[in-house]
């Protein structure tokens, strides 16, 4: 039950993250400079709490499924699931920490730029989400 919970979890987190690849990301590359640092700095702030609580509930979940079962695709699952979390701080969090702090008042001509950039770094989460997600199907289906 465990390992599916798991499961369900990292489909989530898999889902969320691509969606913000495949629907939000190009939809807010159709503004203008303004609009788009706009919609970008609450869209992060919202989507970064939900992303991250979601893959420290499946990471968590994973690894008493692993605990439990002493299956190794729960651990891998868990392990893929948690990696976005230092990919956020090592990686993105410096283009985070300056989209954030750009005022969408003013003219901030390297926002579109930033904000692709951003993006691209983003497919990483949407990867490792998709290879929890595998490791635990791979898991429930192990004898």
């Amino acid at each position: 039950m465990v390992g599916l919970l798991a499961l369900a979890v990292a489909a989530a987190f898999t889902g969320a993250a691509v969606y913000v690849s495949v629907a939000e990301q190009p939809a807010r590359l159709a503004l203008d400079d303004k609009a788009l640092l706009r919609e970008w700095q609450p869209s992060y702030r919202r989507g970064a709490a939900m992303q991250a609580s979601i893959a420290i509930l499946a990471c968590v979940l994973g690894l008493i499924a692993w605990w439990r079962t002493g299956v190794p695709g729960f651990l891998a699952g868990a392990v893929a699931i948690i990696l976005p979390w230092p990919w956020t701080l090592l990686a993105m969090m410096p283009t985070n920490r300056l989209l954030k702090a750009l005022k969408v008042e003013a003219d901030n001509p390297q926002a579109r730029s930033m904000i692709v950039q951003w993006g691209n770094m983003h497919l990483v989460r949407v990867a490792l989400g998709a290879l929890a997600t595998i490791a635990f199907l791979w898991a429930l289906h192990l004898p």
